[in-house]
Order: C-alpha cells, then structure tokens, then sequence
C-alpha cells in the first residue's frame, strides 16, 4: 500500500497534466489535480513505511477533531505542535496590537524568517504555560472538529442557530440504517471558510457498509481538495485510515476500505530563488523521474537538484522535492497493525492506540508551509 503512495509521487513529477505554479502560501510547487488511491485496511494499517512517521501526532490530532476541540491548548500539551503555525498566523494580528510580537512580523516579506521561526516557537510556550494566553491566542478558527461536532446553522423556522454533530448522526445512522447512502460529513462550510486559520483541506467523508462473503463491512472515502503530498497526505492516510477502524468499531462492523480521492496534490519546490529554478528547469526533471528503472537513480536526482540550483538554509527547508526524491529510494518495508480499544469514540485516549510492528526507514525533515 505505501507503493501506491510512491507511484502517485512520481505521476506527480512526471505527468503531461503536472505544472509550476505559484502557491498561495509564497511557495511554489509542482501540481497534479486528479488522482484515486484505494487501501485494503484487512491487509495492513497504511503508515508511510519509507520514512519515520509521527504516529503520537496522527492519534492525538484525530482525537483532537474528535472532541469538536479547535483549541491547539491540547496539541501543545502533548507535544504535536503541527497546527501552531497556522494558529500563530492567524492570531498574529491580535498579539501585534496587544504588543505581544512586534509589529514588523506583520509586514509582506518577513514570513518564513528567524524571527517569525523563533517568535512561533514563543507561541507555542505560552500556549502551553498560560491557560489565559491560550484561552485568548489558541484558537486556530472554526476548523475540522467544529464542524464535524458543532456545525452551525440558522433554521429560519426557529429563528435560531442549531447546532448540528455530524459524525454522532451519521454513526446514529449506521447503527440504525447501515445500508444508507447519505452518510456524508463535510468540513467545507462557507460561512466559515474565511474564518478557518486554514481552509479545510480533506472537505468531505463518506461512509458505505456493503456486505461480502456474508460480513458486513465498512469503507470510507475521503475527498481532498488541496494535498501537501510529502507532509500532509502521509498524515491524512493514516488518520483517515484509523477513523475508519473507529468508526467501524463504533458500529459493531468491520473496516474493510479507504478511498482517498484527490483534487490538487502537490510538491512545494521551495522558496524564492531555489522555487523559480525548479519552474526553469521542470521539463529536465520530469525526464529525469520518468527514466528512472532502479530506486538508487533517484538520488542522483536529487543530487543534480542540489548541485544546480540556489543553495539557502531557509529555502530549502521548504523544498518537498528533494524529500520525496530520498523517499522514493527506499525499499517499503512490511505494514503494521494497528489495535484501538473497544470503546466510545469520544472516549478515545492515546493509550487506546497500539501500533504493532512498525518498520520504518528514517526520518526526513521538511518544514510546513502555512
């Protein structure tokens, strides 16, 4: 299964349909819209074995959605500060005009610098030494969790907002009515996109049990509308992946599927000068990923990239390619097994998570682009 990861990498950097483009968050990237990726949860969970993943981070996060929580108070708690930098930006205002950071973090041009790096790692101390800057700064907007537990809307009938939890009706459902079709939980709520500290990026679930072999089974599929391939959709296979599993426990059914159905997937080339090379030269680099026929060509790949284009510490921390480069040199290894306690899903700590087995290669470190 992480082979159907590393073959949609590659189409990602040698398709006709693949371009350069000018990312929204001052990076640029390599861009493929389309693609389907299909997981047989019975053989295997599907944690990325190619390199280290931060398993403590996929759990805790899910649970943080889970809790209809969008605080990151909980994630700096436990160590997963994979959300701080999102939440800094978009509370940056606020603790500009209160004096807390200095006005100039807030000009165009000093994103992705020392002091805006040092200043979110400030932040995030005082989310979690100061339950009031926390209660006050922490917030990262009305992301996953509120919508999926506490999505709002106004019945003109009542003449009040109502509160609607998704996911506790739609396992309702299951339970009732496994067989229904309507079973769709969305993050995308338009009324508070603009509101998010990021725009809902895995948009939509559905959940459909079928049976085989006369087992009832439960599959899930997942639409993405916007997909960091080497950072965020190892990270979204797993947790979805492990929704499923919960879910299906939830229900007394077994999880048999995950669908993973992309709209942009993409490769962040980078910033500023070492960002324009890889525009200059994509059509080189994709001959060069295209003609691969051993695993160990791929470095020399990336060892063309890093001999020819611009050399700078904080660009290259932004570049994704070279990443997946040494990634797709490496031989997958076995997949683990993933054991959650049998108990209810908004009861769900970390120590009801058991991975099993886990083989990995080594880490890659890359850095985010918020």
């Amino acid at each position: 299964m992480v082979e159907q990861y590393l073959e949609h990498s590659k189409q990602i950097l040698t398709s006709k349909h693949a371009g350069f483009k000018g990312g929204s968050k001052g990076a640029g990237l390599i861009s493929l819209f389309g693609y389907q990726n299909e997981y047989d949860l019975r053989e295997g969970f599907p944690l990325l074995t190619t390199k280290k993943m931060f398993t403590k981070g996929i759990i805790h996060e899910l649970i943080w959605f889970l809790s209809g929580d969008t605080n990151t108070k909980y994630l700096e708690d436990n160590n997963t500060p994979i959300w701080r930098g999102n939440a800094f930006e978009h509370n940056l205002h606020g603790m500009i005009k209160e004096g807390i950071f200095p006005a100039h973090l807030g000009e165009k041009g000093n994103k992705y610098s020392l002091d805006w790096d040092n200043a979110m790692k400030e932040y995030g101390r005082r989310i979690k030494e100061d339950d009031e800057f926390a209660q006050r700064f922490g917030d990262a907007g009305p992301i996953y969790g509120k919508q999926w537990r506490r999505w709002e809307h106004f019945d003109s009938g009542k003449n009040e907002i109502v509160v609607i939890d998704q996911l506790g009706q739609v396992i309702e459902g299951l339970k009732k009515k496994p067989f229904g079709k309507k079973y769709i939980i969305t993050a995308w709520n338009p009324g508070d996109v603009p509101h998010m500290s990021l725009s809902s990026c895995h948009v939509l679930y559905q959940l459909n049990v079928n049976e085989e072999h006369g087992e009832l089974f439960l599959d899930l599929k997942l639409e993405q509308r916007s997909c960091d391939q080497f950072l965020g959709v190892p990270f979204n296979i797993a947790s979805y992946a492990m929704l499923t599993q919960i879910i299906a426990q939830e229900v007394g059914l077994k999880a048999r599927r995950f669908i993973h159905s992309f709209g942009d997937s993409h490769f962040y080339t980078g910033l500023e000068k070492r960002s324009q090379w890889y525009k200059t030269n994509l059509s080189e680099l994709k001959e060069r990923v295209k003609n691969v026929e051993t695993r160990q060509e791929y470095l020399k790949i990336m060892k063309w990239i890093n001999e020819n284009s611009p050399r700078d510490e904080t660009e290259e921390k932004y570049d994704h390619v070279t990443a997946i480069l040494e990634q797709l040199s490496r031989e997958p290894k076995q997949l683990p097994r993933l054991q959650i306690a049998r108990k209810p899903f908004d009861e769900l700590t970390i120590d009801d998570f058991a991975l099993e087995d886990y083989e990995h290669h080594s880490t890659i470190k890359r850095s985010m682009a918020v």
